[in-house]
């Protein structure tokens, strides 16, 4: 018999546990809280709702708005994979429609609806898309992979001395940035600013309307200069490509790319390099050749995907679901990290998933994360050319110690220091011997240095950082992410 224990919001017992209360976590209707308190450990909340639900359950979401997560890998794949049923069209939505969510919602950064791809359906989808696709087919892979690898020398090459480093905030939070700006067409722009502007926008904090409309002033003067002037970069590739998007549709799509790459790809590389630092195992399946750094980078999409979550999926039409009867407007989670732990696809969390990429790390269907491959390449020769420099890097604090932001939609390392013998720092402006392999190579081992790999080019200098901006003042949380 299908279950039906899931109601539209303001249909619910009001009546719930007392604060301080154990159930503390369990909100109107009996249904579990994915926030606030009883919710600090969301994978033990999952299997919670596995548990009592199956592979998808009924919950609630900031200000006990009632939806559904699926928790179940396949029903993850039908969710994305069956655009009939179900959308990411926000407007969709009962509790928008109705008022329940406001624009204050502290999800609003996941739930206004913008024009941009990953909201659009039909020939919208298709236009809009088809531009992002095209431009993400221009770029020259193997010239992006040598520039990843001078980035990362650049990056050593200001802590190598020191014999210790902080791996989130001096590499894995500014790599990618680097690399972003250079495929965008605007490597001047890279500095601390953008970095800290990048981080702090989806938070939905005081400063982040401060720091949204300083991405957009850099990616609207991106585009009018590329508009006049264009070159062979991903910007120019999206401004003339035969869908004639208008220059606020190109620094809108600009702002999703960067966004979602910059955090997906930062929590990739911390994730990767946390795990190669804290588990011997991991270390020594890389140290005896049994892992490539390519097969680590993938492991740890299984194990702790970039973001564990996407808010959300809407139902256009009453469907089944993992035997749940979802009603037209409800919404859906699509469930990243627990689908990758369904015991009906990996019973054994702990076993290798070597050439396995059927994981949800980047989601699938029409919504399928176009710029996955840049991502596996910048954690690829990322992280291979660091620990080649540094093959002797050791966590300088014990395991335990280290501290997690954690959110419905992703969770994030606060810090990773590192200790390791100083190092003098490479001159990254020399020629080098040979080129870097446009191919990812499969015979890295961590403490066997191999010199071909660390292959600089001729570059210029990073500019320097530029003086952080004056931030103002919070205002509308739904104005600023539509970038109004």
């Amino acid at each position: 018999m299908t279950r039906d224990p899931f109601t539209p919001a303001g249909t619910y017992d009001p009546a719930g546990p007392p604060p301080g209360c154990p159930a503390h976590g369990i909100g109107p209707g009996g249904l579990r809280r994915l926030y606030g308190p009883g919710a600090e450990d969301l994978e033990a909340v999952y299997e919670e709702l596995r548990s009592e639900h199956g592979a998808v359950a009924p919950a609630l979401v900031h200000e006990d708005v009632p939806i559904w997560v699926v928790l179940g890998h396949s029903e993850n794949m039908r969710l994305v994979r069956t655009p009939s049923h179900f959308s990411r069209d926000t407007r969709l939505w009962g509790p928008m429609q109705d008022g329940t969510v406001k624009p204050d919602h502290p999800l609003m950064p996941h739930l206004a609806w913008q024009p941009l791809c990953c909201h659009a359906e039909g020939d919208e989808h298709l236009r809009l898309r088809g531009a992002v696709n095209g431009a993400i087919s221009t770029i020259d892979h193997r010239g992006v992979r040598r520039h990843i690898n001078r980035a990362t020398q650049h990056l050593v090459n200001k802590f190598c001395e020191h014999g210790k480093a902080d791996l989130v905030s001096q590499f894995a939070e500014r790599l990618p940035m680097m690399v972003m700006c250079e495929i965008l067409g605007m490597p001047d722009e890279y500095n601390d600013r953008i970095v800290e502007a990048a981080r702090d926008l989806p938070k939905g904090t005081e400063t982040a309307i401060a720091s949204n409309e300083y991405i957009m002033d850099v990616l609207m003067r991106l585009t009018a200069r590329r508009r006049a002037e264009p070159e062979d970069d991903f910007t120019s590739h999206l401004i003339n490509h035969p869908a004639r998007l208008t220059d606020q549709e190109v620094s809108q799509h600009l702002r999703l790319v960067l966004i979602i790459a910059y955090e997906s790809t930062a929590n990739l590389l911390a994730n990767v390099l946390r795990v190669v630092l804290t588990d011997p195992r991991f270390r020594a399946q890389l140290n005896g050749g049994q892992m490539t750094v390519p097969q680590a980078v993938e492991q740890s999409m299984w194990d702790e995907p970039p973001f564990s979550t996407i808010i959300g999926y809407f139902a256009k039409q009453d469907a089944e679901l993992g035997g749940q009867h979802i009603r037209k407007g409800e919404g859906l989670i699509l469930g990243i990290a627990p689908g990758n732990v369904d015991p009906r696809v990996r019973p054994d969390t702990k076993a290798n998933m070597q050439g396995n990429r059927s994981h949800l790390a980047f989601s699938g269907g029409p919504h399928e994360c176009p710029g996955q491959d840049i991502g596996r390449a910048i954690a690829d020769v990322g992280v291979d050319a660091l620990l080649t420099r540094l093959p002797d890097a050791e966590l300088a604090c014990d395991e335990d110690e280290l501290e997690w932001e954690e959110t419905l939609s992703n969770r994030h390392l606060v810090a990773l220091p590192v200790k390791f013998a100083p190092k003098p720092p490479q001159d990254v402006m020399a020629r080098p011997a040979h080129p870097v392999p446009s191919q990812r190579r499969t015979d890295w081992q961590v403490g066997t240095p191999q010199p071909e790999l660390v292959v600089p080019v001729p570059v210029a200098p990073a500019p320097e950082p530029e003086p952080a901006v004056q931030r103002g003042v919070f205002q509308r949380l739904l104005r600023w992410w539509r970038g109004e």
